[in-house]
């Protein structure tokens, strides 16, 4: 990916290094609570789980001292993919006649406190509607390539490129009545709902991909490709095989692999978002 001559953008929120302290809070019907919570906040309900665990202080000392020249190359490489980002949007948003709000990134190390509630790496990246920022531990990347066997920064870009898709979902409205909409399913409903959510940012990402290359000419030979198998690792079916040996449809809160590429695809491919109306689809 052609990314070291571009724009960096301003809305990167720096915490790494930032301690945060915890202690424990009681389980049962709270966990149960927060789990809903997540589901109406469009926040994956298994980063909530992490939240038993509630905050009762975070430092506002950093320290950057021990960031390594590697890790500082990547966070310039995120903070390029998120001008890149808003460029594009800037761009669509204009041409339907509304205004893009750019979101804020924010790296943090080990675990950070959103308006979502508390969250650790494991978490992985994350979009909050409450406060509109994305959240993301550099060292996702390297769980990207050894876990899910998705080198390659163009795969990275992808992951930028879906949470900032939760963005637009926010600013378009698209999130709010999807939110409403389950606050009256059953669980699995929700989670039906919660994929097609899930399936649209996907193809959002592919309409910036699109975008970006016409462009600015930023894809080079293989980056389609390594998009792809970020896509394909990170479906609900095959991360289920993987960790339990058996899959749950009806537990599903991403889409299957097939389904995740297809709409990356389609976004790819198209460059409309009316070609991203996952909610209509079979």
């Amino acid at each position: 990916m052609r990314w070291t001559s571009g724009r960096r953008s301003s809305n990167i929120e720096d915490r790494r290094g930032v301690h945060i302290s915890r202690k424990a809070a009681a389980g049962g019907i709270g966990t149960v609570v927060l789990i809903l919570v997540a589901l109406y906040f469009g926040v994956d309900p298994s980063m909530l789980l992490q939240s038993t665990d509630s905050l009762v202080d975070s430092s506002s000392q950093s320290d950057n001292q021990n960031i390594s020249a590697e890790e500082q190359e990547l966070a310039e490489f995120v903070s390029v993919v998120l001008a890149d980002t808003e460029d594009t949007w800037h761009a669509l948003f204009q041409q339907s006649g509304s205004q893009y709000h750019e979101p804020k990134l924010v790296l943090f190390s080990g675990a950070v406190e959103s308006a979502c509630g508390f969250a650790q790496s494991a978490t992985g990246p994350f979009y909050c509607p409450a406060d509109q920022k994305v959240y993301l531990d550099l060292n996702f990347f390297q769980e990207l390539h050894d876990r899910f066997k998705a080198p390659g920064d163009f795969a990275q870009a992808y992951v930028i490129a879906h949470e900032i898709g939760h963005h637009v979902q926010t600013l378009t409205g698209i999130l709010p009545k999807a939110h409403e909409a389950m606050r009256r399913m059953s669980p699995k409903e929700a989670n039906a709902l919660l994929v097609r959510i899930e399936l649209q940012a996907d193809c959002f990402s592919g309409i910036w991909a699109h975008h970006a290359n016409r462009s600015r000419q930023i894809i080079e030979e293989g980056d389609i490709e390594e998009a792809l198998a970020a896509v394909n690792a990170v479906g609900d079916d095959r991360l289920q095989m993987q960790g339990q040996g058996y899959v749950v449809p009806d537990s599903f809160t991403h889409g299957t692999s097939a389904q995740r590429m297809k709409w990356f695809k389609t976004g790819l491919t198209t460059g409309r978002v009316s070609a991203c109306d996952t909610f209509s689809a079979k």
